[in-house]
């Protein structure tokens, strides 16, 4: 089967261990900072609202995630469950960025997710605000990637 076809375990009804699973992996991809990979978990006709933009299907998302980290670099995200139920999850995340000028923000919001029955997201309604930050009172401070099994998630950062 060719990779874009591939379903995307676990897969809906989703419980508190699957729910939770899918948020890891979701936030592992995104930390890889590439668009490709990231765009595998989407289903090929995906619609997403991100902030004010609408963006459907997979080139779509390519196109977004490739502009977003151009402008984002030392991107580090943390994703938390928030709420599951059937194929739909809800999730609070924040990320730390430093733009072009060297000044940093995090970047907290919330999204709703909504799964074909392959496990593969097809609905992503992302709300996001940006708060500058100075760059000692950054808390994701792990190495460009993955966030170790280790580093405490959000609600340990009190975030």
């Amino acid at each position: 089967m060719n990779p874009i076809d591939q379903p995307r375990h676990p897969f809906p009804p989703f419980d508190a261990e699957s729910a939770t699973q899918k948020v890891r992996m979701a936030e592992d991809a995104w930390n890889t900072r590439d668009p490709e990979t990231v765009s595998l978990a989407y289903s090929t006709d995906s619609q997403w609202r991100n902030r004010s933009e609408f963006l459907t299907g997979r080139e779509a998302i390519v196109q977004f995630l490739t502009r977003k980290w151009s402008h984002e670099p030392d991107y580090r995200l943390i994703k938390e469950l928030w709420a599951y139920h059937d194929n739909r999850i809800a999730v609070r995340f924040a990320y730390e960025w430093r733009d072009a000028s060297g000044h940093w923000f995090r970047s907290y919001g919330n999204e709703n997710w909504e799964f074909d029955d392959n496990g593969l997201m097809r609905r992503r309604l992302a709300s996001i605000n940006d708060v500058p930050i100075s760059e000692n009172n950054r808390k994701f401070l792990w190495p460009l990637g993955r966030r170790p099994d280790g580093h405490p998630g959000l609600s340990e950062l009190g975030l």
